[in-house]
């Protein structure tokens, strides 16, 4: 893929595509286990079942050696976030999508592609631009570490990339 970056398919959704290293069992597991997906995204509970109810537990400062300090916007008293949601589709191992909060929704889709996986992801009915701005970067940024974690590598910090990401998707998103 020549550009990583997600696209604005609706003005309230965006949609984020990356080919990552397989089998497709392997990238379900990080999406769904507890243990694996808190590498590089966030830990927590998930029932994987219409109805099954979801318990993000971000971490995003632990998820490289060296990360810094996040911005103060998104800075919390313990350094934790939780987020809840509800699965409203699960098909194992190429679907999986659930309520992000009380007002989001996220969509996973995966497809075999040799040894390797299309991951697409679609976050949609996002708040405002600014919602739009930071779940588009934190994807990225997710995603970033996903793939180093995937290929047995260190990933850089999730926050000493996201404000980048964020300022490019400002302007990217300005201009479309």
């Amino acid at each position: 893929m020549n550009d990583d970056y997600g696209v604005l398919t609706a003005t309230d959704t965006v949609r984020i595509e990356r080919l990552l290293p397989g089998p497709i069992e392997r990238l379900w597991a990080y999406l769904t286990e507890a243990d694996k997906r808190a590498l590089w995204l966030a830990g927590g509970p998930m029932g994987l079942q219409p109805g099954g109810q979801v318990e993000l537990v971000f971490r995003n400062s632990g998820l490289a050696k060296d990360d810094i300090a996040p911005p103060e916007k998104y800075r919390s008293e313990s350094g934790e976030h939780r987020l809840h949601g509800v699965v409203t589709d699960c098909e194992p191992p190429t679907l999986l999508a659930f309520t992000w909060g009380e007002s989001s929704a996220v969509r996973f889709e995966l497809t075999p592609r040799g040894a390797q996986v299309q991951l697409v992801i679609t976050h949609s009915r996002l708040a405002n631009q600014g919602a739009v701005l930071a779940v588009s970067a934190g994807w990225h940024a997710h995603l970033g570490i996903l793939r180093a974690r995937l290929e047995g590598q260190e990933p850089v910090g999730f926050w000493a990339t996201h404000a980048r990401l964020e300022a490019e998707y400002a302007r990217r998103f300005a201009a479309s």
